[in-house]
């Protein structure tokens, strides 16, 4: 087989392979030698010497590394037509027949690097969809946990359902505003909207203080239990606790803020069964005799007073002033004696 008909060959494999190789002269980069691809990519370099200038910027440096290691390796772009190309250049520092040549070969990466892009930006799509997803699970967490206590929620999260549970002894407050309705109807709705975030954001903290649960607020209503669902033995002074420092948070509160707020709070102690309550729109719920108590002692007591349960006496009487006020019929309950509930001066202030 003739030379021409290797070169030939030759020329045809290099082609098919998407390869262009040249040949530059060392001493100032003209061309020697090169194939089609070179052709297609860079111009004819019979009548530009488009490959030399294409590497110029890399002419220095690639200098260095020929001299040093023999080799170099670097990228360039160039835009033969409408379409900019990313063309990777391997140089080869050789000796043929004396001279010292550059041999450059050269591949279209640009295909490649378009997918890298591709990939690139798909991955931070990804990365930042991942990150608002995380953010979306956390609000709503929180807002979960707003309607449930946390081991309540962990059941719902792992089960789906929340099995319906009873609490033989627990204790419950509930607190309701004097004259709220009054307040209600004479002042526009975000002042009362903003009066009654920062009061039960305080009593929340409170609550938190002596591990007490806030279930729900209805309106002006604020209903919290110690007890449920973890089980605490002195769920009883819990509550005691929170009632008596509920109102002298509002008594300090009301030394320097523009609205005076007063409140009636009732305590209860029994039972009581908590579960979620609905399907789609649905609310972590207490009911039975103790949250029956604590509503209906609410109502017989005095603004910024306290009425619980004399059964509760035993719990409260360490730790707190109890007054008897006397035996009343109160409805679903009948005859109870209640007991007013202070803070001992002594210890709780």
């Amino acid at each position: 087989m003739s030379i021409a008909a290797l070169s030939t060959i030759n020329e045809h494999l290099l082609k098919s392979i998407g390869v262009g190789i040249a040949i530059l002269r060392y001493s100032d980069l003209t061309i020697y030698f090169h194939n089609a691809a070179i052709a297609e990519w860079f111009g004819d370099p019979s009548t530009s010497d488009s490959v030399a200038e294409s590497i110029a910027s890399l002419k220095d440096v690639a200098r260095d590394a020929l001299e040093s290691t023999g080799r170099f390796d670097g990228e360039v772009q160039i835009k033969p037509k409408r379409r900019t190309l990313v063309i990777t250049v391997s140089l080869t520092l050789a000796e043929i027949e004396g001279e010292k040549m550059v041999v450059a070969e050269c591949q279209n990466v640009t295909r490649m690097r378009e997918l890298e892009q591709m990939i690139e930006s798909y991955s931070n799509m990804v990365e930042r969809n991942t990150r608002a997803l995380e953010r979306e699970k956390e609000r709503v967490e929180r807002l979960l946990l707003n309607l449930m206590p946390r081991s309540v929620y962990e059941e719902y999260k792992t089960f789906g359902v929340v099995t319906p549970q009873l609490y033989r002894n627990v204790s419950v407050l509930m607190l309701d505003f004097v004259g709220f309705t009054n307040f209600a109807e004479e002042n526009d709705p975000t002042v009362t909207l903003g009066e009654l975030n920062d009061v039960f954001t305080a009593f929340d903290r409170i609550s938190e203080q002596f591990g007490v649960e806030r279930i729900k607020t209805i309106g002006d209503a604020y209903l919290a239990v110690s007890g449920m669902p973890e089980p605490a033995s002195d769920h009883a002074t819990a509550v005691a606790n929170c009632a008596v420092r509920f109102l002298r948070y509002l008594e300090r509160r009301n030394q320097s803020h523009k609205y005076k707020w007063q409140a009636r709070i009732g305590l209860g102690t029994g039972a009581a069964v908590g579960s979620v309550v609905g399907v789609q729109k649905y609310v972590y719920d207490v009911f039975g005799p103790s949250v029956n108590m604590a509503a209906r002692l609410q109502v017989f007591a005095h603004p910024m007073k306290i009425v619980a349960p004399t059964s509760m006496k035993f719990d409260l009487i360490d730790s707190f002033q109890v007054d008897d006020i006397g035996s009343y019929t109160i409805k679903g309950l009948g005859s109870v004696e209640l007991m007013n509930v202070e803070g001992n001066l002594s210890v709780a202030r």
